[in-house]
């Protein structure tokens, strides 16, 4: 189950609220970027970065040089989120639209990840995040490069998720006018990969990375 602190329970919308840590779970896989909440010389500062999950850890990096990465890695309480827009709900009364989307939010306090092998097993999780099978198939980095890479993991022990799917709800005397209501389908799918001009052999598109084109129709 999914904690119940003050910052995790919900007080609008408590319907929407999922209390399974495997709908953390399912929100956190199926997304790419995540925003990362932080407070820097006294200013919030939301950032849109790339994330990895590994069990219960959730993984961030960055430059070792970047404001929010050297915040939320100073012990400090960061917040971190992830949403999916699947449809724009259209109601019969402008006060009643909505839309679908899937959410998670978790709180806590990152630790810097200084262990070398967890900060490798992070990375990895980060770039097959993004792209699975990438990790083995490009350069591993180097000692500089890991040297110039903040790494943090976040406790995945305080967290919410809010859904809301389906059609409109709108005011009981609302049905009868002639307003078209229903659900716009937002969905994202891969393009075509664009290879690199610069790459010095024809090279055909690796199968980890052509399996998730969806065809064009």
């Amino acid at each position: 189950m999914l904690s119940t602190t003050s910052r995790t329970t919900l007080g609008r919308g408590k319907k929407r609220a999922r209390t399974s840590r495997d709908d953390l779970y399912a929100v956190l896989d199926a997304g790419l970027i995540c925003h990362l909440g932080v407070v820097v010389d006294g200013y919030p500062m939301v950032i849109p970065t790339g994330y990895g999950r590994i069990g219960d850890t959730l993984y961030l990096h960055g430059s070792t040089g970047a404001a929010s990465l050297r915040a939320g890695g100073s012990g400090g309480e960061i917040c971190v989120t992830v949403t999916h827009l699947d449809g724009i709900v259209l109601a019969r009364s402008v006060f009643n639209h909505s839309v679908n989307y899937r959410s998670a939010m978790i709180y806590g306090r990152p630790r810097l990840v200084e262990d070398p092998e967890e900060r490798l097993a992070g990375l990895r999780a980060l770039t097959e995040q993004l792209a699975p099978g990438q990790w083995d198939a490009a350069r591993p980095p180097t000692r500089k490069e890991l040297a110039a890479t903040t790494v943090l993991a976040l406790s995945l022990e305080e967290a919410s998720v809010k859904i809301r799917q389906g059609p409109p709800v709108d005011d009981e005397e609302d049905y009868a006018l002639p307003v078209w209501a229903g659900v716009l389908p937002l969905r994202t799918s891969w393009g075509v990969p664009e290879p690199d001009p610069a790459m010095t052999a024809d090279l055909a598109v690796p199968e980890h990375i052509s399996s998730r084109i969806v065809a064009i129709q």
